[in-house]
């Protein structure tokens, strides 16, 4: 019942890990009701203007030139080259606002500055993208549940379902507490941690399986914690080099993916301590059994020969 290479106890922890997990979430949940998301202007609507200066300047400087023009909510982030600076407002759309904005911009500029392009994302759209996304993440969940129901087992699925939902809720947590921006491109963020946690489930879920109907002997915490072991050595692999991806994108893809990469590498890290703790956690605490698993046995036919 041991690993050859590797034996570590994952299961001798797995009540306090369950109590940091419901810590973790009950300061998510609260901070999520407190401070709520500090949603972007794909949802809560506003002016998107982008900008062109001669030479590079730096934001801060362009960002206390706003506010002293009276544009207090002004995000101000580089758009691909550091000369290409995007500005985002909370402001009503008027006609004028870039030529305004534009017009502030040059008053406080020693170089250069030219208009690219001026738009407005309406509080209605920004209602609608924010309710299809959330019906999107709930829709995901139940064809997860749904596909590992039928390729594993409905207590399988459970574990797998609490699992997501508990990576989602913690990414959204530590948002809502470090007050970082929620835009479409955390939102998407969100999804691929659904698929990157569902996918080190799913390999952790069928070696258990596997491992339930091949070893004779051990108890059902015993054959998980050999499985977790068996599996370890690529769900580090797997989470590192993706972190290492991150972190390229993190440092050196700009300021318009910083919320993409920092909930991915968020999830990353959450998503592989799930694998681990939380589903195997949630497949115990249902008492799950080799019985659980066993293919179903075909009955013969017998010949009814007089």
């Amino acid at each position: 019942m041991t690993n050859e290479e590797r034996s570590f106890n994952f299961m001798a922890l797995r009540k306090v890990m369950a109590g940091v997990s419901i810590a973790v979430l009950l300061a998510s949940i609260l901070s999520l009701f407190i401070n709520q998301l500090q949603f972007g202007l794909d949802f809560t609507g506003g002016a998107l203007i982008e900008v062109e200066y001669s030479q590079e300047k730096p934001l801060d400087e362009i960002r206390q030139t706003l506010v002293g023009a009276g544009y207090e909510s002004a995000i101000v982030q580089t758009f691909g080259s550091p000369t290409d600076i995007m500005v985002r407002l909370q402001e009503d759309h008027t006609p004028t606002l870039g030529d305004d904005v534009l017009a502030a911009l040059r008053s406080g500029s020693t170089g250069d500055v030219e208009l690219l392009r001026s738009e407005f994302v309406g509080a209605q759209v920004g209602d609608e993208l924010r309710e299809q996304g959330g019906l999107g993440m709930l829709l995901a969940l139940a064809i997860v549940m749904l596909y590992v129901a039928m390729r594993f087992q409905f207590k399988f699925s459970v574990g797998a379902v609490v699992a997501l939902a508990h990576d989602v809720l913690i990414v959204l947590g530590l948002f809502s507490i470090l007050k970082l921006d929620f835009d479409l491109t955390v939102l998407a963020a969100l999804l691929a941690v659904i698929g990157y946690s569902l996918n080190d489930t799913i390999v952790v879920s069928d070696r258990i399986r596997e491992n339930f109907r091949k070893l004779r002997k051990g108890s059902s915490e015993e054959i998980i914690n050999v499985s977790l072991n068996q599996t370890l050595g690529r769900t580090l692999v797997t989470s590192l080099t993706t972190l290492l991806v991150l972190l390229a994108l993190f440092f050196f893809g700009g300021e318009m993916i910083h919320g993409f990469a920092t909930a991915l590498m968020i999830g990353v890290l959450v998503g592989t301590y799930s694998s681990i703790y939380v589903a195997a956690n949630v497949l115990l605490a249902m008492n799950v059994t080799r019985e659980d698993l066993l293919p179903p046995v075909k009955e013969e036919e017998e010949d009814d020969r007089p």
